[in-house]
């Protein structure tokens, strides 16, 4: 059977429709940059054209690409390896025809402030409504189909056929505290403008994950430009609740079909196939009188999401002698600090009749909480211990400092507590005090858990109920506890899909050829064949959640590169 006329890129890539066996594409990092090399400041008017140039200039003898170049562009049957690399230079056409395009659009949806507003659901918040249309307009003019799903989830599709790739990214943001946003020299940023220093563009969104859209637009743009001969869908769904209520995806999936085969663009590389468990150990302490002498703490706050470990947590207090009590404060402050590593700051100010106590940390992803420098547990801790030093009235403040303070620590593991546990693979459980704040009501104190697999889900919830109970009652505090656990995710690394995924993603990053397991949950958390593919390294430190969030120029680029050959090579396949 003869294939039908195509242009020379399309005939190239529906040739691997006759190959059954996977293989390696042999271009590695440094080989690639030298065709980045050859093509610095010049952008080739398409793909034919990039390969042209590639087949007469120097770039062709990069690990003898030259047969590759000559029998693509005669139309000649490849070999699966000539194939990956025919899809590997793709990656980087994509990377080089549309790497500005790509962060001018960053910049746009970074712009756009999608962080939740109480109150209001996000698909009533005209933000929502700006960035819908503002996506629905990217994806129409690049020749996508476009549909807003009563604005909990826009769905962006390429191809035909029975089988669907999903590829999953979200538009919401977690909240910011503008005040935190500034560099080490004084620098303020804004968190809603794009600011490039160096090669870190700061913004919120630019890791987490508004660069997941964008660079999976312009990856099905290049596919359909070039017409290739998709053997199966893919749709790129971008939700609305990731990073709040995470409704969005039911919502959808109550009124579409499910894709056989899920990748966050929301994660870690090269693939991870386990992700840990998301919990919340929520304790709400009901407004009481002071009792007893002191001084008295009369607000406290601290995060502004459970998924986030922030910068500050502030505390007010008020005495009769407030200039005396800053100073009894910040000399305890002082021997805390000492006792506890000194890589926090606690700081004391009289402010009119009240003291404005401050612990400063270093904000982190809280699936990372070794990562950063928890101010909330600080806090607690801290007014926990202040005893006669600093005599403190007993309120629901104080109820909440001293649960803390026994039952969680400063410690990140769950070991205060007795609950901790690892599995070889995934890692260890997480315990991370992550928000305080107030309310008309009370006082409310989150605990945020990553939890491996190892241990049954209700095992962990009775005993998280059995030993915080046992405190309750032996310390006869009044304390309300509510406990939400998921389930850990693992998926067991089959089928020539997810071997492409890892070829695709180790050998660009120069990464060991290895799964990855992560502590954040994705919305492909409960999706079948559901793996995170990028964007973000190994061995890095995770700035999303973070103040002073960042992308780096560099690594959007190999983003870009990335899932755009992946798109090809994927799509391509003729089984997965």
């Amino acid at each position: 059977m003869s294939l039908p006329k195509l242009p020379a890129a399309s005939l190239l890539l529906a040739s691997l429709a006759l190959l059954s066996q996977p293989a390696q594409a042999n271009l590695d990092p440094q080989q690639s940059a030298v065709i980045l090399k050859a093509f610095d400041g010049r952008q080739p008017a398409d793909f034919k054209q990039f390969v042209s140039e590639l087949a007469s200039g120097e770039a062709a003898k990069v690990d003898d690409l030259a047969s590759t170049l000559q029998a693509f562009k005669a139309g000649k049957p490849l070999s699966a390896e000539q194939q990956n690399e025919i899809n590997r230079l793709l990656g980087l056409y994509t990377r080089i025809k549309y790497g500005k395009a790509a962060t001018e659009t960053l910049r746009e949806l970074v712009e756009i402030p999608t962080f939740q507003v109480e109150g209001l659901p996000q698909h009533d918040n005209p933000q929502f409504h700006k960035i819908a249309a503002k996506i629905q307009a990217l994806a129409e003019g690049f020749g996508l189909t476009f549909r807003n799903i009563d604005n909990r989830v826009y769905e962006i599709t390429l191809g035909e056929g029975k089988e669907v790739v999903g590829l999953h990214a979200h538009a919401d943001v977690v909240q910011v505290n503008p005040d935190n946003w500034k560099l080490a020299d004084g620098t303020r940023l804004d968190p809603f403008k794009v600011t490039l220093v160096g090669d870190r563009m700061y913004g919120r969104g630019t890791e987490d994950d508004k660069n997941g859209i964008v660079v999976a637009l312009y990856a099905l743009k290049v596919a359909k430009d070039e017409k290739l001969p998709l053997a199966r869908q893919f749709k790129l769904l971008v939700d609305t609740t990731e990073e709040t209520s995470g409704d969005a995806i039911p919502y959808y999936f109550a009124r579409n079909a499910t894709p056989d085969y899920n990748l966050a663009l929301d994660g870690g590389y090269p693939v991870v196939i386990a992700e840990k468990g998301y919990g919340t150990v929520m304790a709400t302490f009901a407004k009481r009188t002071a009792e007893g002498k002191g001084a008295e703490v009369i607000d406290l706050t601290g995060g502004l999401a459970t998924n986030q470990i922030p910068t500050t947590s502030v505390a007010t207090l008020v005495g009769e002698h407030p200039v005396d009590l800053a100073r009894r404060l910040k000399k305890a402050g002082n021997e805390y600090r000492k006792a506890h590593g000194k890589d926090f700051q606690i700081d004391s100010v009289v402010s009119g009749k009240n003291v404005i106590l401050t612990v400063t940390g270093v904000s982190a992803h809280s699936s990372a909480p070794q990562s950063g420098v928890n101010p909330v547990a600080r806090m607690l801790d801290f007014l926990n211990g202040l005893g006669e030093r600093v005599p403190l009235k007993h309120n629901q403040f104080t109820d909440a400092a001293r649960y803390a303070a026994d039952n969680w620590g400063l410690d990140y593991l769950g070991a205060k507590l007795g609950i901790g546990f690892k599995d070889d693979f995934m890692g260890p459980l997480t315990a991370s005090p992550t928000f305080v704040g107030v309310d008309d009501k009370g006082l409310k104190l989150a605990v945020n858990l990553r939890i491996p697999k190892g241990k049954p889900v209700q095992t962990l919830k009775d005993e998280l109920a059995s030993k915080l109970g046992d405190w309750a009652r032996n310390s006869h505090t009044s304390v309300a506890l509510d406990y939400t656990l998921d389930e850990p995710m693992y998926r067991n690394p089959e089928g020539e899909w997810v071997k492409a995924l890892l070829d695709v993603a180790s050998q660009n990053l120069g990464l060991p050829h290895e799964f990855g397991t992560s502590a954040g949950a994705t919305s492909v958390h409960k999706l079948p064949n559901g793996v995170q593919f990028g964007l973000a390294m190994p061995g890095v430190k995770y700035t999303g959640h973070n103040d002073n969030e960042f992308k780096t120029v560099e690594q959007f680029m190999l983003d870009l590169q990335i899932v755009s050959e992946m798109v090809a090579r994927i799509g391509q396949m003729p089984t997965l």
